[in-house]
């Protein structure tokens, strides 16, 4: 069974810097390298929005809100893929989740790491 496993999140200042971490466990890594690959967060009160992707090709896109500041990035040989944040803001504050669909359209999610920024 596939299960995702976050790791990383903390208290830090606005200003500064976290890498998430998300290992995916059950899984191959030659069929690792079939998956897409997302960061969701959800901030209390609030609906959880896609905040960057990676497919199983290498693409990325961003929600605009974190362009600039936040990175994506895939280690197939290892199952991870990570989020690099800097200049972290208030507004970045939220609990971060780990994403996959197979190619088969099942979807996991993972615990959720939170992430607080203070100002």
């Amino acid at each position: 069974q596939v299960r995702l496993v976050e790791s990383g999140g903390g208290l830090v200042q606005s200003g500064g810097s976290l890498r998430l971490s998300c290992a995916t466990r059950g899984l191959a890594s030659s069929s690792y390298d079939m998956y897409d690959m997302a960061w969701y967060r959800q901030a209390p009160g609030e609906q959880r929005e896609l905040v960057a992707a990676i497919s199983r090709l290498g693409s990325v896109n961003y929600v605009d809100s974190v362009k600039g500041r936040f990175t994506i990035s895939r280690d197939n040989a290892k199952n991870m893929v990570y989020l690099q944040m800097n200049s972290l803001k208030p507004e970045d504050t939220a609990v971060y989740f780990c994403n996959t669909e197979s190619p088969f359209g099942a979807v996991y999610w993972g615990q959720g790491t939170q992430v607080t920024v203070s100002s």
